[in-house]
């Protein structure tokens, strides 16, 4: 280990930076031209994105306390995981909006933009309420026990843009065009500025990380309350989402037991968080490798199932109508 470095308010400037750096190379440079992104190119991205949180894994291992690694790895696991829930929604919304294939890729990136930001005032109120009301951790371990036990035996109410009311503020101060104008969230009708049905689609993804964030930045502060960790961990796990829902959208069949390997990661991690009313703590090295292994085995079965149904994965065919082959 080299000399440990104490995190300072320019570490996370340095962080956002870099960040904003990828992002600005992802839309302005590979993705300038809105276009399919296609499995194989997904996977590509996927497993970039992952190695990137590797190499930060590995600097925090050379220049942090002994430890704070695998906090990292692990908090990143969590929140990758408990994306993927987030990803077949996101899938359910751009299917009701009819989103055509060639803008899913925009919405991602803005509706990414918009989390990152999100995330980021949760995790620094959270992580300042805890430090002054350490009680306020056994009632995150509670309420992730409930949530758990809730995604089990609750059927998800599908897309209800109707029910939304960020959707009908939207619809309430600007009039809505009833075709997509391009890649475009605003544009001109009878003179006056009016939203696409994309910018719905993008006020229903923001709406529902937001959903999800209140089950996944709890779910983290099991493993660390410390907020760079945190952060940092929430930055890569939300960057690699947009890759991960171009390989899992295709292949939603591929996952039927997700949602119940979720739910036991959420048990859990609340199970791990009221262990500490009695001073019993797991280590994160083990905590690591049984959110690994309940995400696994649950994706493991998903493919087992599926392939005893006669079913494949996605290639990278897409027809006239920008459905994949």
């Amino acid at each position: 280990m080299l000399g440990i470095i104490e995190i300072t308010v320019w570490h996370y400037v340095g962080f956002i930076a870099a960040v904003l750096v990828f992002l600005a190379l992802d839309l302005g440079v590979f993705h300038r031209v809105a276009h399919v992104v296609k499995f194989r190119e997904a996977l590509a991205w996927t497993a970039l994105w992952f190695t990137l949180a590797m190499a930060f894994a590995g600097l925090i291992k050379a220049n942090r306390p002994q430890g704070e690694a695998i906090e990292f790895v692990t908090g990143y696991i969590v929140e990758l995981s408990l994306s993927m829930d987030n990803v077949f929604v996101i899938a359910l919304i751009f299917a009701y909006f009819r989103v055509p294939l060639a803008l899913q890729h925009r919405v991602l990136f803005w509706g990414i933009l918009g989390a990152l930001v999100m995330r980021g005032v949760m995790i620094g109120a959270g992580a300042a309420l805890i430090q002054e009301f350490k009680w306020l951790l056994y009632v995150m371990g509670g309420f992730l026990v409930f949530t758990g036990i809730k995604m089990l035996f609750v059927d998800d109410e599908g897309v209800q843009p109707e029910k939304n009311p960020l959707i009908r503020l939207a619809r309430k101060f600007f009039p809505v065009t009833q075709t997509f104008d391009g890649d475009h969230f605003l544009t001109k009708m009878a003179g006056r500025t009016a939203l696409t049905p994309l910018a719905l689609v993008l006020v229903m993804v923001e709406t529902t990380d937001l959903i999800f964030a209140v089950d996944s930045i709890p779910a983290i502060f099991a493993v660390t309350q410390d907020p760079f960790i945190i952060f940092t961990s929430n930055v890569f796990a939300i960057l690699g989402l947009r890759s991960l829902y171009f390989v899992l959208a295709g292949a939603i069949g591929f996952f039927r037991y997700l949602k119940i390997g979720l739910s036991v990661v959420l048990v859990f991690i609340g199970v791990k968080m009221l262990l500490g009313i009695w001073d019993i703590h797991i280590p994160s090295g083990l905590s690591l490798a049984i959110v690994l292994a309940i995400i696994l085995v649950s994706i493991g079965a998903s493919i087992l199932a599926a392939r005893r149904e006669g079913k494949h994965l996605p290639d990278d065919e897409v027809d006239e109508t920008g459905s994949r082959g």
